[in-house]
């Protein structure tokens, strides 16, 4: 079943958050990029006085002591000039990390495409895979901290991007609502044009 999507519809939330320039972030690294290692399907940073600052921020994972970035992760840094990636001690430039991303995950065009509106949005993000979606969404600002946190600190929209001629059936939309009604965010799929231009829209569960 293909589930249309209106071609008119109000801003969502989400689309509040006007494109911003990151100010603190331009010079984060700006002198010593991280260096990281492309191992299976992501890039291991296995040291960097800086590491700390890039979680805080929802970059990638710590895993004993090392950052554990995703493609898209790794794919936005390199762009940024924040991270250069090695692979069997061989530089690898952006687009052959893109190749070889896209050669592993085929979704990888449309979840950068999402990920990177977000980010330029000002927009905190983790990957959501262990969750079921995409990415998890903090409000602008927030920094990722492990342990309890503040009302304001979790997750704000859980998001799922897809190509516009996605095809999805209504159980796997009922999921997807579930999953973000138990963790308290709103639930968005962000649909990406043939343009690369991104559309958020909000899914809501009604009770009868």
């Amino acid at each position: 079943m293909v589930v249309g999507m209106p071609k008119n519809k109000e801003k969502s939330d989400i689309e509040e958050n006007n494109y911003t320039e990151d100010k603190s972030f331009v010079d984060l690294g700006k002198d010593q990029p991280l260096k990281g290692e492309l191992i299976e399907n992501r890039v291991i940073v296995f040291s960097h006085p800086l590491l700390n600052e890039f979680f805080e921020r929802g970059y990638g994972k710590f895993a004993e002591n090392r950052l554990e970035l995703s493609f898209v992760e790794a794919i936005y840094l390199m762009d940024k000039a924040k991270l250069t990636v090695s692979s069997k001690n061989k530089k690898l430039s952006f687009e052959e990390l893109l190749k070889t991303a896209n050669e592993i995950d085929r979704e990888i065009h449309t979840t950068y495409v999402v990920y990177n509106d977000l980010r330029e949005r000002g927009l905190t993000i983790k990957t959501g895979y262990k969750f079921g979606c995409h990415f998890r969404v903090y409000e602008r600002g927030v920094k990722i901290k492990r342990g309890p946190k503040e009302a304001h600190e979790h997750t704000k929209w859980i998001v799922h991007a897809v190509a516009e001629d996605y095809t999805c059936s209504f159980p796997e939309l009922s999921r997807a609502v579930r999953l973000a009604h138990n963790i308290r965010a709103k639930m968005l799929w962000a649909v990406v044009d043939q343009e690369n231009d991104v559309t958020y829209y909000q899914i809501l569960r009604i009770k009868p």
